[in-house]
């Protein structure tokens, strides 16, 4: 299998316990569907967009590219983005 590339979008919303991560997206579209959806999230806290390419069959995959960060995200934004890839 070739090589593919994932666009997801990671929102965080407030509550009384402060920023909490919700269920990340993928989205399908690429990096500006991406980028539309975490603004249109960002609305109740904040929301990353970011994308991984690499190879499933393989397990292969490069460090995440953050596409954006909209409204109130934790500081380590990047750093989530790279996990929820996972």
């Amino acid at each position: 299998m070739s090589e593919i590339t994932y666009y997801v979008v990671q929102p965080f919303e407030h509550s009384e316990r402060g920023l909490i991560v919700r269920q990340a997206r993928e989205v399908h579209g690429g990096p500006d569907a991406a980028r539309a959806l975490a603004r249109r999230l960002s609305a109740k806290g904040g929301a990353i967009a970011f994308s991984r390419t690499g190879n499933p069959s393989a397990g292969e995959f490069a460090d995440a590219e953050l596409l954006g960060v909209f409204g109130d995200v934790p500081e380590d934004a990047a750093d989530l983005a790279a996990a929820a890839a996972g």
